[in-house]
């Protein structure tokens, strides 16, 4: 009978803010004048930098690097697992002449998610400087079959004194006399950095948006994966209920949104529109606008192109690109047999879209300074921590737990506008920040509602022309959209 092994508790330290209300503000560096809220209690590193009336620049620099590297047991590219499947890697991993321990933790609950226990298997413990020792190890493993991977104690999410690195852009509307602005680039199917769109306007400063579909064709891979309204039109339907930053003219807020887009023939005859600028699912109606930036996908349904009034010009196979000023509804299955049937090429079809703040029941009116970013996971709401990683399909222990590269989204009770970018991987540099520690961050800058967009090796920062932060893949990422701040005509 195998031996059980005995279980090393290690103890997650979230260190939640009691705060009720935002931090008073230093009035020399515009930042919260009391303690960073997360590692070590101190005043952190700051520096601050007026970008134009209204839009303020800082940097942030806090705690330091106390953590080193541990090897990990992989099973299925997760490191967290079930008890059961931690004894018997745990044994195996025993049997190949190495000493193991099974290390328990739990996964916090979230708004919208509970807690539950995870166990992981790890082995030794070397410094910053012998990260090659540990590799050694991870070969070893591999030789006697075995899954494992280096492992950074500072991105587990257990306790941490960082160090972090954070650059933050406070818009204050009062004084701000620019916009702000939603962009997909040259189109909604392409990736773009954040810089080349910043640099089509003339952008005073910009971030990366949402997440992007990574598992689509590889020619649609820059689809937002929310909702994108960009100067009043919708580019890319919204999952309903999900969080979303909604910017008009030089005010934003932050609120749950649906869409709506019905296509009706002069028959009489609607249908639903369940997609738009994306591959469709199978029986499903989508519909691509100019803005998508190349051909149509290929499949065996059928595509019904419409003129600025709605008049149906053209049927045709699909794989062909959208001209100006036209649309094209493309149906699959038995979306399909509804074109062929209501779509010919006399008839006329009239497109409708709502976009609606589930928080007030109302729709928003989509003018041409409306621009909404999605793809994003609820942090905070009115004041308080409220991560919504369930419905915003996030609800696991590496993106709740662990620490990445973010880039945050907040408004003030004010109307104040706050984007922060947190670094992470890089060890002894900045460890990023997990949803917790992000939900705090916001807090801490005074935020009543923030949201987490996409981070990782997404997050970037540019000002002018310049990335002012440090992708972690080492050099900028393209992404689906952007969040753009751009100065007066």
């Amino acid at each position: 009978m195998s031996r059980r092994l005995i279980v090393g508790v290690a103890t997650l330290a979230l260190t939640m803010t009691t705060l009720t209300a935002p931090a008073l503000a230093d009035p020399v560096t515009g930042l919260p004048s009391s303690s960073f809220p997360l590692g070590e209690p101190g005043i952190s590193k700051t520096a601050a930098k007026s970008l134009a009336p209204g839009v303020d620049y800082f940097t942030l620099k806090h705690g330091q690097s106390k953590d080193g590297y541990t090897v990990s047991v992989v099973v299925g590219g997760k490191d967290a697992f079930s008890e059961a499947t931690a004894q018997s890697q745990a044994q195996a991993v025993q049997e190949a002449g190495f000493s193991p321990t099974i290390v328990k933790f739990t996964r916090p609950a979230v708004a919208d998610f509970p807690a539950a226990d995870y166990f992981m298997v790890r082995l030794g413990s070397w410094p910053l400087e012998k990260k090659a020792e540990a590799a050694d190890v991870v070969k070893q493993l591999k030789d006697a079959g075995i899954g494992a991977k280096v492992d950074f104690t500072g991105d587990d999410g257990f306790q941490t004194t960082g160090p972090w690195s954070v650059r933050i852009i406070t818009i204050d509307p009062r004084t701000f006399r620019g916009s702000l602005r939603s962009s997909i680039g040259t189109g909604v199917a392409k990736r773009e950095k954040v810089s080349a769109m910043a640099a089509s306007v003339k952008a005073i400063a910009g971030v990366n948006g949402g997440f992007f579909d990574i598992h689509t064709l590889t020619e649609f891979r820059g689809d937002p994966t929310g909702i994108s309204v960009v100067g009043g039109k919708l580019l890319s339907e919204a999952v309903s209920g999900r969080v979303g930053l909604v910017l008009k003219g030089r005010t934003a807020r932050v609120t749950e949104l649906s869409s709506l887009v019905v296509a009706r023939s002069n028959d009489g005859a609607a249908v639903a529109v369940t997609g738009l600028n994306r591959v469709p699912k199978p029986d499903e109606l989508v519909m691509y606008t100019e803005e998508l930036g190349r051909a149509t996908p290929v499949d065996d349904g059928v595509e019904a192109v419409l003129d600025a009034s709605g008049k149906v010009t053209e049927v045709r196979d699909p794989g062909a690109p959208v001209a100006r000023g036209t649309r094209v509804l493309h149906g699959v299955g038995t979306a399909a047999d509804w074109l062929w049937e209501h779509a010919g090429e006399t008839a006329t079809i009239k497109v409708t879209t709502q976009v609606t703040d589930l928080r007030t029941h109302k729709a928003i009116p989509l003018t041409p300074e409306t621009n909404i970013i999605g793809g994003a996971i609820g942090l905070v709401r009115g004041g308080q921590i409220s991560i919504t990683a369930f419905r915003d399909g996030m609800a696991n222990v590496n993106m709740i737990l662990r620490r990445h590269p973010r880039t945050l989204a907040g408004v003030t009770k004010s109307g104040k506008l706050i984007i922060a970018v947190v670094d992470g991987r890089a060890p002894g540099t900045t460890v990023g920040a997990s949803f917790f520690e992000a939900a705090q961050i916001m807090r801490w800058l005074g935020a009543r509602d923030a949201v987490n967009l996409d981070g990782g090796g997404s997050s970037a920062m540019v000002i002018g022309k310049k990335v002012v932060n440090h992708p972690s893949d080492g050099v900028e990422r393209g992404v689906g959209d952007a969040l753009l701040i751009v100065g007066q005509p």
